[in-house]
């Protein structure tokens, strides 16, 4: 990261590289290009064939977007629903929602569904992002800012207080915001948890990402099932606010061989340790590098999954194909799939 006018931008230092090679940072660190290093023998994309038409999203537009679309550029701002090629950055930014990474855009971890590039920052953090944080939520006129970060294993508190001071900034320059955090599980250290939670944010989320039999490979060795159900539980434990608890969230990602019976038993897992919210969506392979899509999940299916969440007692679980952790994330308590019908599933997504 850089800045331009005191706002974090995006360089383009680095992007000679291909995808899985090795590239120095404008800090000096060694990295590797979306995160998994490129094996000789990468497989094609399976299931092969074409996406099927419900994974097809609308091209953005409306009012809303371009309005936000038009203070990105001429602020040089960088969010992740540009960075990551978001396919719901139409609804979301006409909705007055984005998300923004914190913390740089190199994480020490490398897990295998994740294209975000992977290195050891050796503690490298930037000092104002706080400060641009906000101002990037103020200049975009965010109703609902989602804050998600890399994992800075490198750090001692894996960045917990420089998350919670970006909170705070935000909180105290954009009051009518809500905030959402989607953290990492800090190695489990609870006490940097509550340093998080403690900061003023609406909803604390982590990541479960997948079922206990998956979690690895899906996940970096250092991510559990049971690390990110402990964080998750000591959240919601943790912080009684005066008009209410923090919603605790996380997401699944569906279609990397999970049985309907482990998605099952993870939303009952999760329940037992206190999340609200939950967002399911279709996994795809980022690159070749990466692993496969094992199946195509169909709205229908996306659809009977989410009743299964609510019969559980989850306060929403949004659910659809092109669904993301962040997707819509102002509508979590309006109880209606983040304004997905059941019948527009395969349109939307």
């Amino acid at each position: 990261m850089s800045e331009f006018k005191g706002i974090p931008v995006v360089t383009g230092v680095g992007t000679a590289a291909s995808s899985g090679e090795k590239y120095q940072t404008a800090q000096g660190f060694t990295a590797i290009r979306d995160g998994i290093k490129a094996a000789a023998s990468s497989a094609p994309v399976a299931p092969a064939g074409r996406k099927p038409d419900w994974l097809r999203a609308p091209m953005p537009a409306g009012r809303g977007f371009e309005i936000v679309k038009q203070t990105v550029r001429e602020h040089r701002l960088a969010t992740v629903c540009e960075e990551a090629k978001c396919p719901n950055i139409g609804e979301c930014w006409n909705a007055g929602t984005a998300t923004i990474m914190l913390m740089g855009e190199v994480c020490t971890r490398a897990c295998r569904f994740c294209a975000v590039d992977t290195g050891n920052p050796r503690g490298w953090l930037d000092a104002d992002e706080p400060v641009n944080a906000a101002r990037t939520v103020q200049l975009m006129q965010l109703k609902y800012v989602v804050l998600t970060s890399v994992n800075r294993d490198d750090l001692p508190d894996g960045g917990a207080a420089h998350f919670a001071a970006c909170i705070r900034e935000i909180r105290q320059l954009n009051p009518g915001t809500a905030v959402e955090a989607l953290t990492p599980d800090f190695q489990g250290v609870m006490t940097d948890v509550e340093t998080v939670v403690d900061s003023g944010l609406d909803v604390f989320a982590q990541n479960v990402e997948t079922v206990r039999r998956l979690t690895h490979p899906v996940r970096d060795p250092r991510a559990s099932y049971e690390q990110t159900l402990a964080v998750l539980a000591h959240a919601k434990r943790h912080r009684r606010r005066e008009h209410g608890d923090v919603l605790v969230k996380t997401s699944l990602m569906l279609g990397l061989g999970e049985t309907d019976a482990e998605i099952l038993e993870t939303m009952r897992d999760l329940r037992a340790a206190g999340v609200d919210l939950l967002t399911l969506g279709q996994y795809l392979r980022p690159t070749v590098n990466h692993l496969s899509v094992e199946r195509f999940v169909t709205p229908a299916e996306f659809e009977q999954y989410r009743q299964h969440a609510l019969d559980l007692g989850f306060v929403e679980c949004v659910s659809g194909p092109l669904v993301r952790s962040s997707y819509r994330a102002e509508q979590a308590l309006a109880r209606n799939n983040a304004g997905l019908a059941a019948g527009g599933l395969a349109r939307r997504g």
